[in-house]
């Protein structure tokens, strides 16, 4: 039995097959595009592998896309029949029982294999950035933290996967608004691994955060190099940029990047999705002109209005039908979404209910210019909208859709309410739109009316 870059057991026989393998979880943990060429060597060497077969299944799952969940089952059918007939370690069934629960419709029973392995080994390093990667996807900020913090004891200065597991920290502090600890231990982690794109990216959230953006892109500029590397996680990073560029008021700088790197290779994968939609969203709520850009964006999406993986994704996914006008698309997802919340059978079915469902509803009276059902459906949603996964900075596009529904409405006391909630949340520090907007609202009890008209009208 050989034992992996982290010290973890492998069932894995030849010294290629082991290099290939932890080739793999060095390239997962840094986001790196190559990870699936390695995981494909691994297998192709010993393609009994299990804890290899549970990996990709969960790789699969990740993407969010329904027509790959054949591919994630074949994947756990492989890796059970190898368990059957070859001998594979507690830690092995761990994340074949993790694959198979998830692929079952609870991701968060997932999450208690992870744990279980953790617990009895915290220094798997592989077994971290997965329970990191589907909290994520859930929304459970506080479970990222305590999970990582559980574990750090077991990360001393000689372990390979330090820089990482400081990384996935900045994120998760970043997340509970610690935001000073989160840029010293993102910059700390970065320069353990200067490749771990997920902890550079943590620290540019901190800017977000703190409404620093000319600190964020001081940071950004001249490390290229530590995303450059990177799958599709390579546009996200630039979309952190365009924000910065975009508090600034610098919108031809944010078309630009939005052309030449966000968009460069017009994908269909519902994160690169996500940074477009909700970078034109707040484009034309600063009354910025985007052009033909919905386009392209509605017609993928019209062809992933069956996928119902994930309630972030579907969001999305309406908000490029929104903008493209594809009425029958917007039809066909709101049918489907309201059907999963019938059907109640996993939990991504109980969370389209709350917050999917009123949120979508929002979405679709904004879009109809009906903001005073946009304002109340939005307002509901925001107060589970954690659950729908993503982000702070990701969800910043739903908290103002809903704070400009509510100024358009006229709701403007409760509009200034949540204008002072997200800048609370910020620490504190006002950005250029919450500005904006209390300016806005200062001008419409002056006027002693309702604004019916923000800049992106």
């Amino acid at each position: 039995m050989q034992s992996d870059i982290f010290g973890q057991d492998t069932t894995l026989q030849t010294p290629e097959a082991l290099q290939s393998w932890n080739d793999c979880q060095l390239a997962f943990l840094a986001h790196g595009a190559a990870t699936p060429q390695h995981l494909g060597a691994t297998l192709e060497a010993e393609p009994d592998f299990a804890l290899g077969q549970a990996v990709k299944g969960m790789f699969y799952l990740l993407l969010g896309r329904s027509e790959l969940i054949a591919t994630a089952r074949e994947a756990l059918g492989l890796a059970e029949a190898s368990a059957m007939h070859t001998p594979v370690t507690p830690r092995e069934h761990h994340f074949i029982n993790a694959l198979k629960i998830w692929m079952d419709g609870k991701p968060s029973g997932a999450i208690d294999h992870f744990e279980q392995v953790l617990a009895n080994s915290p220094s798997d390093t592989l077994a971290m950035k997965l329970c990191h990667a589907i909290r994520f996807v859930l929304g459970d900020s506080i479970g990222m933290r305590a999970s990582i913090e559980r574990v750090m004891g077991a990360y001393g200065p000689d372990h390979v996967g330090r820089g990482y597991l400081m990384g996935c920290h900045a994120f998760a502090l970043e997340e509970t608004g610690e935001y000073a600890r989160a840029k010293t231990v993102g910059r700390m982690g970065l320069a353990i691994s200067p490749d771990d794109a997920w902890g550079l990216h943590a620290v540019a959230h901190v800017h977000d955060m703190t409404a620093d953006a000319v600190g964020g892109i001081d940071w950004l500029t001249g490390r290229e190099a530590a995303w450059a590397h990177c799958n599709n996680f390579r546009y996200h990073v630039w979309w952190h940029k365009a924000l910065m560029h975009l508090d600034l008021g610098q919108t031809d700088v944010v078309l630009s990047l939005y052309d030449t790197e966000i968009r460069s290779d017009k994908t269909d994968d519902y994160r690169d999705i996500s940074n477009a939609t909700s970078l034109l969203s707040r484009l034309e709520l600063d009354g910025v002109d985007v052009g033909d850009r919905w386009e392209e964006l509605a017609e993928i999406s019209a062809t992933r209005t069956e996928d119902g993986c994930l309630i972030f994704a579907d969001l999305h996914y309406l908000l490029a039908l929104i903008g493209g006008g594809k009425e029958d698309a917007i039809s066909k997802l709101m049918g489907r979404m309201h059907e999963d919340t019938r059907r109640n059978q996993c939990e991504m079915d109980r969370l389209m209910a709350s917050p999917g469902l009123s949120a979508a509803a929002g979405l679709e009276a904004f879009g109809e210019a009906d903001y005073r059902t946009a304002f109340l459906n939005l307002a509901k949603a925001r107060q589970t909208m954690q659950m729908a996964g993503g982000s702070h900075a990701q969800r910043d596009v739903f908290e103002r859709l809903t704070i400009d529904a509510g100024i358009r409405a006229g709701f403007l006391d409760e509009a200034e309410s949540f204008l002072r909630a997200r800048t609370s949340k910020r620490d504190g520090h006002e950005d250029g739109y919450a500005a904006a907007r209390m300016a806005l609202i200062s001008a419409g009890r002056d006027a002693s009316g309702c604004i019916e008209r923000v800049p992106a009208e």
